[in-house]
């Protein structure tokens, strides 16, 4: 595409079932790392409901050998070919077609298809990548059986894996090896995969509910073999959970995991081969942190719980997505809140959401969980797809309740197993299922932008009553983006419990309430765009506490006084709800501090908010984790998201000051705290050890904050004596932003000591890619010429690139270096890997919100990848709605 071509943009309304259906499709590959040539032979019946005889198949960087239908090869003038298809005209109702192709895996640099990594073949097809194996319907609600051939050298090809069950193994007459592979359930192109190469084998097995005995194998590079422990007892967990929690049960005799490192996304939920990035599979307590390790268990449960949700059931189309990623997210949440903190856990989700999902609600890629157009189907593989979606799955449950859900669900496997279907699909299921009407639920997959909710109270104490009136409304948004006009009121369920002035909980009894989740807590249902709540017979004013468990995915807009927000941190029995008053405090403190320093006046920390956080700090009660994240400042991402013109200078400012203020405030304190969380056991993957680690780490970096000689010696001797990951990556976080000789001792052990190890190398470049120093931006461009720098690497690009952009300090710095930095790599990358330059350019998304010498410093870059003659369509999409909104 050159930079005067307009790529074609593709709309939900107009989409039409396939003019032929593939019902079964035999595929052989003879594996060649430069011309792999890959045999189709696809079964097709003709759609009774399209009148056409013509059938276009989709087919990119295919170099086109023969195509025979029925057995009788066809003449070049019997079919049209070009860089995009294969059209074949007036073919009879049923037929054989089959098409012989070459492929390149060697110079596949997109790492999209059929590719090489570290001398291994490897596949990924979602959303569209099959149709660079070979000429095929790829779309999702083509499903088909697979019949798969995989043949290669002996040597170089030991292991060769595909989806379904492994039906024969055979030695070749010329000494090559031959493996046959069938699936025998239907599934789309998306979730084709084939792995072959010098693998090793971790096995384990799983007893299904049924008495069934599946094997589990996760196939990695010999060096890594020991390193898959984890990962196999987190499949057998998710197994377990899914069966026990909604009756899921796994169908295949086998169960593959493929841990790779070239790869564009985290996993892929291939029917029975998840192909995963190595991050993601591979551990162990030197070299992976407890965020490694929860990730590990979160990532590995979300692609086998897929296989029910995704797989059985697919996507009609790609604008129905969240279906299963949305829908997915949710299980996996579920599941990691039982396997630790369920608390925790959902504040880990919204502090994600908010952090990710928010900025892009509000920028020029703004789009409802269920978008209405694209141009590039892979970038809208988006938080909002994701995250919001699973929010909006929670709205489901919190509405039905856990029993009405599981109703929903059961019906909607029933009714819908083995087929290609649509979010409206789900909705009718849960809604049958419960004999309720969810209708209006459709808005939230229809309206981008994140809804706000202001709330105002009075107290009458005439008739003691108490009155909430509750209020959404939208931000506003660009008209170019599709949805953002004519947006209507939604519903949304308010969880909320009402506290008296001792911090005991009040029973609710209303005329019109909705659900009762508990004596404590009710559902208020806001559909109109104002309500009013009133409860009568109060003795006294009571305290809100609203939203319980984040029950919906908005902005709360409530005037508070500090005494309030101090009130519920201490009292709140919901812990989201005691989280987040703790972070309101934090945040509306951190805001006019940050004015302050705009405006170079004093600044001071309130009485009340430095005794709020030693009341935490000094809360033995609390578990580590939530003590952890209640102590925690909200980051100066979070917090640029709160100002009309994004501050990153003042901002880190106040926030410094903050901390520093709070270290000296309670040295000692946390000095102690710090003393008596020292462990010298061996690594535990327990809550508890955990909790003490997590816990650790934040109040050694208050101490870090004073930047003292004892204090950053203390951070230097955590780094040495450590053994663990965890309390290495936690204390070199804090070295990099320090003024210590320390700093530069302990990033060169960490590399000598680790820089063989692809995955801990990369927390090296995070780290330093993080820091806030002045010099920052400058050892930034020095690692971009490191040697073990490599573009064509997906994981190296995040560790260094990605993270930089989320340093809100020195990526925003104002002399635009930061900037042109981004935008000469992503014109760098964009020809060979279009899906990681638009990852990485969508961090210039938000940069209206900043002031006008940086909106213009963006802008110049934006122009000049525009102006790039070339661009993929995935960044051409990302830059014309950046300038365009």
């Amino acid at each position: 595409m050159t930079n005067t071509e307009q790529p074609r943009t593709i709309h939900r309304q107009d989409y039409t079932p396939p003019t032929f259906w593939i019902d079964q499709v035999e595929l052989t590959f003879e594996l060649d790392p430069s011309a792999t040539v890959v045999t189709a032979r696809l079964h097709l019946t003709r759609n009774r409901d399209q009148p056409a005889r013509t059938l276009t198949l989709d087919g990119e960087s295919l170099d086109l050998r023969s195509v025979s239908l029925d057995g009788t090869p066809l003449p070049v003038g019997r079919y049209q070919v070009n860089e995009h298809s294969l059209t074949i005209d007036e073919l009879p109702d049923t037929c054989l077609l089959e098409t012989q192709v070459v492929v390149d895996p060697a110079g596949n640099t997109s790492l999209y298809g059929l590719y090489r990594s570290a001398g291994n073949y490897c596949t990924q097809c979602e959303a569209m990548g099959f149709r660079r194996i070979t000429y095929f319907l790829d779309r999702p609600d083509v499903m088909a059986r697979y019949h798969v051939t995989l043949r290669g050298d002996a040597a170089s090809c030991p292991v060769m894996l595909s989806n379904g069950n492994r039906l024969q193994e055979n030695q070749l007459p010329d000494g090559r090896r031959e493996v046959i592979w069938e699936d025998p359930y239907p599934k789309p192109s998306y979730l084709f995969a084939l792995v072959a190469g010098d693998l090793r084998c971790h096995a384990g097995e799983f007893r299904t509910q049924s008495g069934r005995d599946v094997a589990l194998e996760i196939w990695v590079e010999p060096q890594n073999i020991d390193l898959c422990e984890h990962a196999l007892a987190s499949l057998q967990k998710a197994m377990r959970w899914d069966e026990e929690t909604f009756g899921c049960e796994y169908d295949l005799d086998i169960y593959m995991i493929v841990a790779v490192n070239d790869f564009n996304m985290g996993a892929m939920e291939n029917k029975g081969l998840n192909i995963f990035n190595s991050k993601y599979v591979l551990s162990s307590p030197a070299t992976a942190t407890d965020d490694d390790y929860l990730s590990i268990e979160a990532v590995i449960a979300h692609e086998y719980f897929h296989n029910w949700t995704g797989n059985r059931i697919t996507c009609r189309d790609w604008f129905q997505l969240t279906l299963k990623e949305g829908l997915t997210v949710f299980r996996d949440q579920q599941f990691t809140a039982d396997q630790i903190s369920a608390a925790v856990k959902r504040i880990d989700d919204v502090r994600l959401l908010r952090s990710r999902q928010f900025p892009e609600d509000a920028g020029p890629m703004a789009h409802p969980i269920r978008p209405e157009s694209y141009i590039s189907m892979d970038n809208f593989y988006t938080a909002t797809v994701y995250n919001k979606g699973a929010e909006i799955i929670r709205m489901y449950h919190t509405r039905l309740g856990s029993a009405g859900f599981r109703r929903g669900m059961d019906l909607y496997f029933q009714r819908h197993d083995g087929q290609a279907v649509t979010c409206d699909d789900f909705r009718q299921a849960m809604a049958d299922a419960n004999d309720v009407n969810l209708d209006t639920l459709d808005r939230w997959y229809s309206q981008p932008g994140t809804p706000t909710l202001d709330v105002a109270a009075s107290w009458s104490g005439e008739d003691q009553s108490f009155t909430l009136t509750l209020q959404q409304s939208y931000p506003p948004l660009a008209k170019e983006i599709p949805g953002a006009l004519g947006r209507s009121p939604l519903p949304i369920p308010v969880a909320i419990g009402l506290l008296d002035r001792q911090g005991k909980p009040l029973p609710l009894t209303m005329a019109g309430e909705t659900t009762a989740v508990s004596a404590d807590t009710r559902i208020l249902l806001l559909e109109q765009e104002t309500e009013s709540f009133t409860w009568k017979g109060l003795t006294d004013e009571p305290v809100a506490s609203l939203l319980r468990g984040y029950s919906a995915p908005v902005r709360l807009r409530m005037q508070r006084s500090p005494e309030d927000l101090a009130f519920l941190m201490a009292h709140d029995p919901d812990p989201f709800c005691c989280w987040d008053a703790g972070q309101t405090l934090f945040t509306n403190l951190l805001l006019k501090l940050a004015d302050a320093v705009a405006q170079s006046q004093e600044l001071q920390l309130p009485p009340a908010v430095e005794a709020a956080f030693g009341s935490l700090l000094q809360n033995d009660t609390l578990d580590g984790s939530f003590q952890a994240l209640a102590l925690t400042l909200p980051s100066e991402n979070l917090l640029g998201q709160e100002m009309s013109v994004i501050d990153p200078d003042s901002l880190h400012q106040a926030r410094q000051y903050v901390r520093r203020q709070l270290a000296r405030s309670y040295r000692q304190p946390l000095w102690d705290t710090y003393q008596s969380l020292q462990d010298t056991a061996a690594y535990r993957y327990t809550p508890p050890a955990i909790d003490a680690r997590r816990l650790k780490t934040v109040v050694l970096s208050y101490l870090a904050a004073l930047n003292e000689p004892a204090t950053s010696q203390l951070v230097l001797d955590q780094f040495m004596a450590a053994h663990n990951m965890t309390d290495v990556q936690g204390s070199l976080i804090l070295l990099v932003n320090l003024d210590t000789p320390g700093r530069d001792l302990a990033l060169k052990q960490f590399y000598d000591t680790w820089h063989t190890d692809p995955l801990v190398l990369d927390k090296w470049f995070a780290v330093q890619a993080l820091s806030q120093r002045d010099d920052a931006l400058d050892c930034i461009e020095q690692l971009t010429q490191h040697p073990d720098f490599h573009v064509t690497n997906p994981n190296r690009v995040r560790a260094l690139l990605g993270a930089f952009t989320q340093n809100q300090l020195r990526f925003h710095q104002k002399d635009g270096r930061g900037y042109r930095l981004i935008a000469d790599f992503v014109l760098q990358i964009d020809p060979e890997n279009p899906q990681l330059a638009a990852r990485l350019v969508s961090a210039f998304n938000s940069f209206r919100r900043f002031d006008k010498e940086r909106q213009s410093q963006i802008k110049t870059q934006l122009t000049r990848i525009a102006d790039q003659t070339g661009l993929s369509k995935d960044v051409f999409e990302i830059v014309q709605r950046a300038l365009r909104c």
